[in-house]
């Protein structure tokens, strides 16, 4: 169990490398939010679930924080990209598909 745990935290810092990665590479704010969130997420469950397996009594808190950050991070990196959009911040010309430019609220 402790090594799984300890790989799992291994897994965890990679997301979290790759999610520093794209943050620095992504052409937008849009792709810069979406690659960070993404990676943090895994990261963050892969790091907490494995501090769980290495020590078993923070096991149910960890299950517990996994569940908040499930619910949480996709709702509040939708929340920025709208603020962002209703800001005026424009995508990158490369973007193809712009879902809110029809106006209203769908």
């Amino acid at each position: 169990m402790i090594t799984i745990g300890y790989i799992l935290i291994g897994i965890g810092a990679f997301f979290y490398f790759l999610g520093g990665l794209g943050i620095f590479r992504m052409p937008d704010v849009y792709n810069r939010l979406q690659a960070g969130t993404k990676a943090t997420t895994l990261g963050s469950f892969s790091v907490i679930l494995g501090v769980g397996l290495v020590n078993l009594e923070f096991l149910p808190k960890a299950l517990i924080i996994i569940a908040f950050i499930a619910l949480t991070n996709p709702v509040g990196s939708s929340v920025l990209a709208r603020a962002a959009y209703l800001k005026g911040i424009k995508p990158t010309d490369k973007t193809k598909v712009d879902e809110y430019k029809g106006g209203g609220n769908k």
